[in-house]
């Protein structure tokens, strides 16, 4: 990851997009094609583990899950809100269905990409996120 020291805080040098999802596979994977499409990249496995990271603050985007242990992603997604964060958000799911995706996206997902999802789906989905920040 390319980190540069401001203060007594570390911001990344790319546009960091945090990825919350409790599947091993995904955040182990994920972070490295971020890295390849030129984004840093986090991933944590929980919401509450991302709410008690200090990368909230510097989050240009947000991969999220929708069915977590805990806080659910759209419950995460209305925690930010409530803590004045407009976060752009793109859900990533395994359920499907194109009601699930109209509630997220109602709710102020930027998308919803169901899994899997091709890298293009991705990228795409990014540039409409980092555009609305």
């Amino acid at each position: 990851m390319c980190w540069n020291r401001q203060k007594e805080s570390v911001k990344p040098t790319h546009p960091l997009v945090s990825i919350v999802d409790d599947d091993e596979s995904v955040s182990q994977s994920l972070p490295d094609l971020l890295r390849e499409l030129g984004f840093s990249a986090q991933a944590f496995s929980s919401a509450e583990e991302f709410l008690a990271s200090d990368r909230v603050s510097w989050t240009a985007c947000l991969l999220l899950d929708v069915a977590l242990p805990g806080m659910s992603g759209p419950d995460l997604l209305r925690e930010l809100r409530v803590r004045g964060l407009q976060i752009p958000i793109i859900f990533i799911t395994a359920q499907t269905g194109e009601t699930l995706r109209q509630r997220l996206l109602e709710q102020g997902a930027v998308a919803c990409l169901f899994k899997p999802f091709s890298e293009s789906a991705l990228l795409k989905a990014l540039k409409s996120a980092l555009q609305t920040s």
